[in-house]
């Protein structure tokens, strides 16, 4: 059966990792290219899925890859708008602002950061220091995961973080990605995020482009490496126009007694957004929580793929997803939780609901759950509906509009999810952003 998308990108990749493949020869440690030459040996085997892998079921990537992308970013002094960068901070929020362009670190555009306790630096500089040959390449499973298979080979620049241990940060880092070009571009930034044992730190990343941008694709990979009694609280806020395609493959590998919060909130704009979230409990007494927001609209294709794993006893997990479709989008939802047979005094569970304003639009939900222990407290469950109409004629009967009705209910069904946000700052911002991508 084959399961490859037939694209001339493919060929162009495979030309591309022979050149960097000289290039890194004399930069990079032997462990780093081994590293990357394993992986690229599995993406030439895997190539782009199609809608025969599984875990590509529900979406057609054949139109995303179709045109000539160039893969090799030319180094270049980037021009980007105080505009566009004022559109990607949040109102009122103190915190170190980190700017990205097009996957490259900015450190010009970027606030210095005072607190020694954090590390921040490209990938490239990051290759020596202990944290990156302790974590980096060490949770990415390449031999079942395309695109990071793809992104470990080829990686060129990215973003490397470190929290020391002990270290409680003073503010939050405000991790802002722009894509902005002249011509269609593949890109392939990697992130690595190491908090020390007992550290603190929140992570915020907001997903921009440039209204005037060619077309992006960007396929990045993170690792989050959370220490032993570690708290952190990790955002993705994901805006963009038709012309950006993501596919984000983020895995969390946890230690003794940590908590790690994540929160997914993304809008209408981008024509392609998958997110792979992958959270391994490798030990005893931890904490996961994943709260998830997506607004679709448009012929957006929206699609999350969620895995849990519980590997040791005594562990907690909670994921809460919910979706608002508009127009002709498509959205995805695959959550798997696993609960390994060592992993017993489990407590998991996982949602995942839909509110439908269109009947062109499509949800495809698939909760999943695999139990190999017999001491647990597991359950999940999804649904898909439309408005209360009896909550929406008692709005209209108190002389509130249709629209502002509507809006009402829209913020009380995703309260579930926007209530579970710490920081108000960046709650308002998500709230101001779902009422701007319902107009």
């Amino acid at each position: 059966m084959i399961t490859k998308i037939t694209s001339p990108l493919y060929d162009q990749l495979i030309a591309d990792f022979e050149v960097r493949s000289i290039i890194s020869s004399s930069s990079e440690t032997e462990e780093l290219l081994e590293l990357r030459e394993n992986a690229f040996e599995q993406f030439k085997k895997l190539g782009f899925p199609n809608t025969k892998v599984e875990d590509w079921k529900y979406t057609n990537l054949a139109p995303f890859l179709k045109q000539e992308f160039i893969t090799e970013q030319e180094d270049e002094t980037f021009n980007v708008s105080d505009e566009l960068i004022a559109q990607a901070k949040i109102k009122s929020f103190d915190c170190y602002n980190i700017i990205l362009v097009n996957g490259r670190y900015q450190p010009g555009l970027s606030d210095i950061i005072s607190d020694e306790a954090v590390t921040v630096t490209t990938i490239a500089s990051a290759i020596g220091k202990p944290a990156f040959k302790a974590h980096f390449g060490k949770y990415t499973n390449v031999e079942k995961n395309h695109f990071a298979a793809l992104n470990t080979g080829l990686f060129s620049d990215g973003l490397f973080v470190e929290i020391k241990s002990k270290a409680i940060i003073d503010r939050p880092l405000h991790i802002i990605h722009i894509v902005t070009t002249d011509s269609s571009i593949f890109i392939q930034p990697r992130f690595l995020f190491v908090t020390g044992a007992t550290a603190e730190a929140t992570i915020v990343e907001s997903f921009v482009s440039a209204k005037n941008s060619s077309d992006v694709f960007v396929n990045n990979v993170s690792e989050i490496a959370v220490g032993e009694n570690a708290h952190l609280h990790h955002y993705y806020i994901q805006t963009g126009n038709a012309n950006t395609r993501y596919v984000h493959h983020t895995e969390v590998h946890q230690k003794a007694s940590s908590v790690y919060n994540n929160y997914k909130a993304s809008f209408p704009g981008t024509a392609l957004l998958r997110n792979n979230l992958n959270i391994a409990l490798d030990d005893e007494n931890i904490e996961s929580h994943l709260y998830g927001i997506y607004l679709a609209g448009g012929n957006q294709v929206v699609d999350n793929h969620t895995i849990v794993d519980h590997r040791k006893p005594h562990c907690q997990s909670n994921e809460l997803y919910k979706g608002v479709m508009k127009d002709e989008a498509i959205a995805v939802f695959n959550g798997k939780i696993f609960v390994q047979k060592q992993a017993q005094k489990t407590n998991a569970f996982q949602q995942n609901n839909n509110l439908m304003l269109s009947q062109k639009a499509v949800v495809d939900s698939k909760p999943q759950l695999e139990i190999y222990a017999d001491d647990v407290k597991c359950s999940h469950g999804s649904t898909v509906g439309q408005f209360n109409k009896e909550a929406l004629f008692y709005l209209k009967s108190r002389g509130i509009g249709d629209e502002k009705a509507k809006a009402l209910l829209i913020h009380a069904f995703a309260y579930d999810v926007t209530e579970k946000i710490p920081h108000a700052a960046v709650k308002s911002h998500i709230n101001h952003l779902l009422e701007e991508g319902l107009k």
